[in-house]
């Protein structure tokens, strides 16, 4: 009974939680039943749009009319409409059942313009930067542009550089883009040091790298400002020197630059590891080529066991192997050194494998850099063309060619692989050089007094490789007007073809008691009959006159007073073994010409000149040696050779005489009347003078020497004693930023008495 009634009470007191329990889960009942259907999107209504049109702005959202009013389209929606860069501003929201799509377009740039610049002009910037007028201004991409500019300042040495845009507000949504450019200071090297070395001094290895120390007078030159890309090119320096001077462990630990304090320059510092000098040990050679033997191919080998290691001699091994295989008809050669490494004796053996090449063809040349030079006038001097068999030896001789033209200030030629194992890829990178000359010259004598000439010159007309000059000389001695033009690839063949018109006036008083006065013209072709001969022929028509004889003059120079018109033909063969055709250091050439007159005019002869070249590096090419000969001999056919027709020696080919100073002379009115016998020759050595290699100073020592000898008529008064005349003297070359300068002074040694002498010469030419 007791329990009962406890049930019943409880119950009693339970009923009221109960009650309420129910009625909080019957209120809570419809958020546990099915969802109701959302409203769709009956309409999408774009507002803002200018120039776009409202059904392109729909095209880039995922959410259409009829579709629920999902977030997450939306959301997808709203970045795409971002992300296409049309529009500053977008924002999305409902009214009733439609989509409001609110949008603020980016404006259209009308100008871009650069302040401020100066040493980057506006072609390279605009080149640059991305944007460009009637393009959409986004700020995204004008933060790019800026970096983009800010690393072009500081690749040219200007890390100072700052660049603000600004934006100039337009009608019709449109915006001038303005970049105000504070281009600062250029960082300069305030030190370059190293640590490690103890073999090699700083100031040796500063002499090795590209990157040079600020200084005052470094002023035509980039080389004293910081450039990362030339700082990794000074590590490669760096180690191919000491490989050349036998460390073979070498390695550049570091190299780290750093901005000093006061932002205005960097220090740099190389951190080396020298190691040990090794020795060549045993060098052998083995061939696997048919009919080439090993034994004939070691007399090639430039190194010798017992001398201190060197790269380069190991790299110019392998070209000159390659140059000699080539030339046997072997196109495809592998040459590889094997390298054996004797650490404790301190010894490197190398076994230089030459192998058969796998054939490889060239699948396309690829040329860079040339901005002025068409591609064509590069492409003509290789002798290697698509689709040709790949050989070392003619790309090796299509490199020297461009650098013969004198276009180029670098010329670079890597091959690299191509689409397929069996192809190659050339690539040559170019740097193009000032080809027009304005020359200034000037000299002085003793005798002569002033000389001066002016020549225009452009060597690479509008980019096609061809050769305009107009030269005019004013001086006390002659006056000479001559216009000449070369195109060096006649019909597209390798051929030249020219013309040369000229109106000269010398004044011979002081030398022989006459003047000269000559008209012609000429026409002139040439070929390459080898890779090292060239053919050169020449015909010209010219009507001399000797004037203004002196009642004094020569019996000899009074006999020729009138004029003569004489047609000749010329043949040159020239044999060219050289490094470079323009201030050479290496190699030898040589030269013969012919010139037969008499097919038409009034003039008959037979000339002969011989001509040869040597030049010899020493210590490392910064000084070179050179001999230098000349002979030359006329014969009159059936008459005697007319006075201007002979030879004159003195003056540039026989420096300390002057002009026609030597040779045969009438010692009664003391006129030179030429002769028909020369010779000429020069030593030189030339030197640095331990100036910093940028101011472009050498200097030179020289010996010429000399004779001319035999005329036709050795009558009374006329001495010829054909004797050897010598001088000797010093000189100083400066390539100044103007144009090269030359001073001579020399001294007659051996001389006769009636010979007349100078003792100092001047030239100077400028650039442009």
């Amino acid at each position: 009974m007791p329990g009962t009634v406890a049930r019943a009470i409880l119950a009693v007191r339970l009923r009221p939680l109960f009650m309420g329990l129910a009625i909080g889960l019957a209120a809570l009942l419809p958020a546990y039943q099915p969802a109701v259907a959302q409203e769709r999107i009956s309409e999408i209504e774009v507002v803002g749009t200018q120039r776009i049109d409202p059904a392109t702005v729909m095209s880039y959202m995922e959410v259409k009319p009829g579709d629920d009013f999902d977030v997450e389209l939306m959301d997808s929606s709203l970045k795409g409409l971002f992300n296409t860069g049309l529009f500053a501003d977008v924002a999305l929201r409902r009214e009733g059942d439609r989509l409001i799509v609110q949008v603020v377009e980016n404006p259209i740039i009308n100008r871009i313009s650069f302040e401020g610049n100066k040493r980057l002009d506006d072609e390279l910037l605009e080149s640059e930067v991305t944007l460009r007028p009637r393009v959409v201004f986004t700020r995204t991409k004008v933060q790019a542009d800026v970096a983009r500019m800010l690393e072009l300042y500081r690749r040219s040495g200007r890390f100072a550089a700052t660049v603000d845009p600004k934006v100039i507000q337009l009608d019709q949504n449109r915006v001038n883009l303005v970049f105000e450019i504070n281009e600062g200071p250029a960082t300069g090297i305030r030190r370059v040091s190293f640590i490690g070395n103890s073999l090699f001094s700083d100031r040796t290895l500063r002499g090795v790298i590209q990157t040079e120390e600020s200084a005052f007078y470094k002023i035509f030159t980039t080389e004293d400002t910081y450039d990362p890309d030339r700082l990794t090119f000074d590590r490669e320096l760096l180690r191919r020197f000491y490989l050349s001077e036998g460390y073979a462990d070498f390695r550049v630990a570091s190299a780290v630059a750093e901005l000093t304090p006061d932002q205005e320059d960097f220090i740099i510092t190389f951190t080396v590891e020298e190691g040990q000098r090794y020795r060549f040990g045993e060098i052998d050679l083995e061939s696997s080529l048919k009919d080439i033997s090993a034994d004939e191919l070691k007399a090639l080998v430039i190194s010798e066991g017992g001398e201190w290691y060197d790269a380069e001699q190991v790299d110019e091994t392998i070209n000159v192997l390659s140059d000699a295989i080539g030339a046997r008809g072997f196109a495809f050669v592998d040459i590889r050194p094997r390298v054996s490494r004797d650490r404790d004796a301190r010894v490197i053996d190398i076994t230089y494998e030459v192998n058969e090449g796998p054939r490889v063809y060239v699948e396309r040349i690829d040329i860079n850099g040339n901005v002025r030079t068409l591609d064509k006038v590069i492409r003509r001097e290789f002798r290697l063309v698509e689709g040709d068999a790949f050989s070392t030896a003619k790309l090796q001789r299509s490199r020297r060619s461009l650098g013969n033209l004198g276009f180029f200030s670098k010329v670079e030629v890597q091959t690299g692989s191509g689409s397929e194992e069996d192809r190659t890829i050339i690539t040559v990178d170019v740097e193009e050089q000032s080809t027009g000359d304005l020359t200034l010259g000037a000299g002085f004598s003793t005798t002569a007094g002033l000389l001066s000439d002016v020549s225009i010159r452009e060597r690479n007309l509008l980019g096609r490789g061809q050769d305009l000059r107009l030269g005019l000389t004013l001086a006390q001695k002659q006056q000479q007007i001559d216009l000449r033009f070369t195109e060096p690839y006649f019909l597209d063949r390798d051929l030249t073809a020219g013309f040369d018109v000229f109106r000269r006036l010398t004044d011979l008083l002081d030398e022989s008691s006459f003047e000269e006065d000559a008209t012609g013209v000429g026409l002139r072709s040439g070929y390459q009959l080898t890779d090292a001969i060239r053919h050169n022929i020449r015909y010209g028509l010219e009507r001399t006159e000797i004037a203004n004889v002196k009642a004094t003059a020569s019996r000899v120079i009074q006999s020729q007073a009138g004029s003569a018109i004489t047609s000749v033909i010329s043949n040159e063969f020239f044999y060219d073994a050289l490094d470079r055709r323009t201030e050479p250091t290496d190699g030898y050439f040589g030269k013969y010409q012919i010139d037969v007159a008499g097919l038409g005019g009034s003039v008959s002869y037979l000339r002969n000149v011989l001509g040869a070249g040597y030049f010899l590096p020493m210590f490392d090419t910064s000084v070179v040696a050179s001999l230098r000969g000349e002979v030359g001999y006329i014969v009159g056919i059936g008459e005697d050779v007319r006075l201007v027709d002979r030879f004159f020696v003195g003056d540039s080919n026989l420096r300390g005489f002057s002009s026609a100073g030597v040779g045969p002379r009438d010692i009664v009115t003391d006129d030179a009347i030429g002769g028909n016998l020369s010779a000429t020759g020069s030593a030189e050595l030339q030197f640095p003078l331990g100036l910093p290699e940028e101011l472009g100073i050498t200097a030179r020592v020289f010996s010429d020497f000399g004779t001319l000898t035999s005329v036709d008529d050795s009558g009374t008064g006329i001495v010829d004693t054909g004797s050897i005349r010598a001088s000797v003297g010093v000189g100083l070359s400066w390539r100044s930023p103007l144009g090269p300068a030359r001073l001579d002074l020399a001294q007659a040694v051996l001389k006769e008495d009636f010979d007349r002498t100078e003792v100092f010469r001047f030239s100077f030419g400028t650039r442009f």
